[in-house]
C-alpha cells in the first residue's frame, strides 16, 4: 500500500505539453467525461428506440455543455469564493485562464452551478427545437452518471477537493496527512452506483420527468454522504452545527426540490399520458 498512500508524490498532473501549453490529466478527464455522457446518451437511444436523432442529440449536448461551463464557473464563484468582491468588479477575470502571463487554466467549478446552467440551457433547447424538456431531462439523468465517474478521477489525478484526515490503510497522503480519497468515494456513489439504479428503474418508470427527478433526489444524498469523507472548503469551513458543509446544504436542497417535484409531476395526468418511450 505504500506506493497507494504516495501515489502524489509519483504522479504528475500535468500530461504532457502542447505548444507550450500544459495539458493537465483535469483537462483529458473532463473530455472523457463529455464523450462517455454522449456514447451513453446515443447508445440509450439506439438501445430503446427513443424520439430523438443523432444530429438533435450531437446539437443539444452543445447548448449543454456551453450552459455547464458558463453555470460551474460562475456558481464556484458566487457558492465558494472568498474573491467574490474582486469578480464583482471584474467579472471579465472569471473565465481569464491566465495568471501574472502563464496560462494555468479556469480554476474553480461547481457541480450545483453546473446544474442550473444545464436546465437553463436544455429549457432553451426544448424551446426553439420544440421537444419535450422532461423527455431530455430523463434521458440526461441516465447518461451523465457514468461520464461524471471521470470528472472525480480527473478531481483525484489534479489533488483537489481532497479528504478529511484517516488512519484507513488505503488512504493517501495529501499535505503530508494520511486522507480519504473521497473523490473516489464520489466516482463510485454519485457515478457508478447512481447510474445502475437509474438503468434498471429507467423501464418501470410511471411519467415524464420522473428519472430526472430521481436523479436529483439520488445524487444529492450520495453527495451528502460523500462529504463526511471530504474535506470542507477551506474558505468556508463548516457552514452549521461544527459539521454541515456547502456541499450538504446545497445537495439537501436538491433532494428537497427534487422530492417536491417528483410528487408533482406524478399528480400531473398530460406527463402520463405523454409518455412515449420506455
Amino acid at each position: 500500500m505504500e506506493f497507494w498512500q504516495n501515489i502524489y508524490s509519483n504522479f504528475d498532473p500535468v500530461a504532457f505539453s502542447l505548444f507550450g501549453l500544459k495539458v493537465h490529466w483535469y483537462g483529458i478527464m473532463y473530455i472523457l467525461a463529455l464523450i462517455v455522457a454522449l456514447f451513453m446518451a446515443k447508445w440509450i437511444v439506439k438501445r430503446d428506440k427513443l424520439p430523438i436523432s443523432d444530429v438533435q442529440l450531437d446539437n443539444y449536448f452543445i447548448w449543454v455543455e456551453i450552459g455547464v461551463i458558463l453555470g460551474a464557473r460562475l456558481g464556484y464563484v458566487l457558492f465558494y469564493s472568498d474573491h467574490l468582491e474582486y469578480y464583482l468588479s471584474a467579472p471579465w477575470q472569471i473565465f481569464n485562464p491566465f495568471s501574472n502571463g502563464e496560462f494555468v487554466g479556469i480554476r474553480g467549478m461547481s457541480y450545483h452551478g453546473a446544474l442550473i446552467g444545464f436546465l437553463l440551457a436544455s429549457l432553451l433547447f426544448s424551446i426553439k427545437h420544440k421537444i419535450s424538456l422532461w423527455f431530455l431531462l430523463d434521458l440526461v439523468a441516465i447518461s451523465v452518471p457514468l461520464g461524471y465517474v471521470f470528472g472525480r478521477i480527473g478531481n483525484f489525478l489534479n489533488q483537489e477537493l481532497v479528504g478529511r484526515g484517516t488512519d484507513e490503510v488505503w488512504g493517501i497522503y495529501v499535505y503530508d496527512e494520511l486522507r480519504h480519497p473521497s473523490q473516489l468515494y464520489e466516482a463510485f456513489l454519485e457515478g457508478i452506483l447512481l447510474f445502475a439504479i437509474l438503468y434498471w428503474y429507467r423501464t418501470k418508470t410511471r411519467f415524464m420527468g420522473e428519472l430526472a427527478m430521481l436523479y436529483g433526489a439520488g445524487y444529492g444524498v450520495a453527495r451528502f454522504v460523500a462529504e463526511f469523507w471530504r474535506e470542507p472548503d477551506i474558505q468556508l469551513g463548516y457552514i452549521a452545527m461544527n459539521w454541515l458543509t456547502m456541499g450538504q446544504l446545497l445537495s439537501g436542497g436538491m433532494v428537497l426540490i427534487s422530492l417536491v417535484g417528483l410528487l408533482i409531476l406524478s399528480r400531473n395526468p398530460k406527463l402520463r399520458e405523454d409518455k412515449k418511450y420506455w
